[in-house]
């Protein structure tokens, strides 16, 4: 008996549900953003192949698509880098990053709202740590909605908790309101003394202070996982799905689970890296579940460096920067270049890899083209070109600011700041001027101020041209 290839599609449609219809039909990709946490650009086997963590989901996940050589997280540290993210900025536009307010203004665009404006379901899971508004004695108000947040920035939905874990008060939100107010106490934690030989503020760190009935330090991550894939899962596929999963991990607490411990070379720090990699791995066979894996863009990064010092290294044997100088809150590039991971079936080659300099601002501008938002953010340029077409030659990227006294022009470095040069820096040098061509010094050791004034000249006044174009602190 002949049946048309017609009747065959029409009949598809009637037996295959709806959902299932959609997502494999929607005209645009469903988006999926992983940000980790303090997680260093050495950390992952596909930026560095003598790491002594385990990465096998991040590094197919890099083999199935593009890893970026020279991204640049928004900021050093956690508030300026999602800022960055999220708006479109470069932080060194925003003067204050008190988190006992909201950071980002009411009624900013943000990458959430942009693609919820143009037909996206938008959802964040994890950590927010962009501010609420909060009671005039600056503590959240459990009885009212907390407004302020993700659902008041862009955002359909918010499973999450308010900033880093270990920073109390301790406590699960769903979109505006806690889900167990913290009533409880919970003492401050750390594992100095311990037989790794961990400082105040690595290892199984966390501040003493109000809990909720419901949180447990070690169950966080996972919770995220498993909330992350309720919204994979459960979505209904009439809209595209762009999901922000803020994972807490591997910053401080290092809590790696029972089957976790000890797997890595690099101590508590690599076995909770671990777990970020397995989260990966989750989120991903969830896309598969939902029918959804082969129309959906991911991307993977980290807010900024590790908590990392040369003790560490040593005893290790475990560069978490790679071959970078710094770490966290440093305005050397141990600080703020990050692990960078895009794949899009059919639309991103398989094992691409860019040096393009990208930094988190430019993530608004990608993503805005993808939607079909034509209006410009001002400091935000997108790569889509090079996603698509690695092979093309790109124009370079314009300069970028990392605070407010560091500038990246081409290979060119300045660093005009005597301070930020982040936790695992000498202590007592005066730092001044610091000049570098990263081309041929990555790991920034030949400072050329002296020799070139011309040069720092020439890069002072393009970045103060570029913080005159924008009012600072909106």
């Amino acid at each position: 008996m002949y049946i048309s290839r017609r009747f065959l599609l029409v009949l598809t449609c009637i037996v295959l549900p709806a959902t299932v219809f959609a997502k494999h039909h929607q005209a645009k990709p469903n988006i999926v953003f992983i940000l980790a946490d303090d997680m260093g650009y050495g950390d992952l086997k596909a930026f560095n192949p003598e790491s002594k963590i385990s990465t096998p989901h991040l590094d197919k996940l890099a083999s199935a698509g593009m890893i970026f050589t020279d991204a640049h997280s928004g900021g050093s540290t956690c508030k300026p880098s999602r800022y960055a993210l999220l708006t479109g900025r470069f932080a060194a536009r925003k003067n204050n990053f008190n988190d006992k307010v909201p950071i980002i203004t009411e009624g900013r665009a943000t990458v959430a709202s942009m693609l919820r404006d143009n037909g996206y379901r938008t959802a964040m899971v994890g950590k927010w740590h962009l501010g609420f508004d909060r009671k005039a004695k600056r503590d959240f108000d459990y009885d009212k909605p907390i407004t302020g947040g993700p659902v008041d920035r862009g955002f359909d939905s918010f499973f999450g908790m308010h900033a880093s874990l270990d920073i109390q008060p301790y406590f699960y939100m769903k979109d505006r309101k806690p889900t167990m107010a913290p009533t409880e106490t919970v003492q401050a934690k750390n594992s100095v003394g311990g037989k790794e030989g961990w400082n105040h503020i690595q290892g199984a760190f966390w501040r003493a202070g109000k809990v909720g009935p419901d949180f447990k330090h070690i169950e966080v991550t996972p919770r995220f996982a498993d909330e992350a894939s309720k919204v994979i899962e459960s979505h209904d596929g009439t809209k595209p799905l762009f999901l922000y999963l803020a994972l807490p991990s591997p910053h401080t607490p290092w809590l790696p689970t029972k089957e976790y411990i000890g797997k890595s070379g690099a101590g508590m720090y690599g076995n909770f890296t671990m777990m970020v990699d397995a989260v990966v791995g989750q989120i991903q066979v969830s896309l598969e579940k939902a029918g959804m894996s082969r129309n959906t863009l991911i991307m993977f990064s980290s807010d900024n460096g590790p908590v990392w010092y040369e003790k560490d290294v040593k005893r290790f044997g475990h560069q978490s920067v790679g071959p970078l100088r710094g770490c966290k809150a440093s305005v050397w590039e141990g600080g703020h270049r990050v692990p960078f991971i895009a794949t899009w079936p059919g639309r991103i080659t398989a094992g691409a890899k860019s040096d393009r300099t990208i930094e988190f601002a430019d993530v608004f501008a990608t993503l805005a083209e993808i939607a079909d938002q034509k209006k410009r953010k001002e400091d935000s340029v997108s790569f889509l070109k090079t996603l698509l077409h690695p092979d093309q030659t790109q124009a370079p990227r314009s300069p970028m600011l990392h605070g407010g006294s560091v500038i990246r022009d081409g290979d060119w470095k300045l660093i005009a700041t005597k301070s930020g040069r982040g936790f695992n820096a000498p202590k007592g040098i005066k730092w001044g001027i610091e000049l570098y061509n990263l081309r041929g010094d990555l790991a920034e050791k030949n400072n050329l101020a002296e020799k070139m004034p011309e040069k720092v000249e020439s890069l002072r006044a393009k970045l103060q041209k570029i913080l005159g174009e924008s009012s600072a602190g909106k």
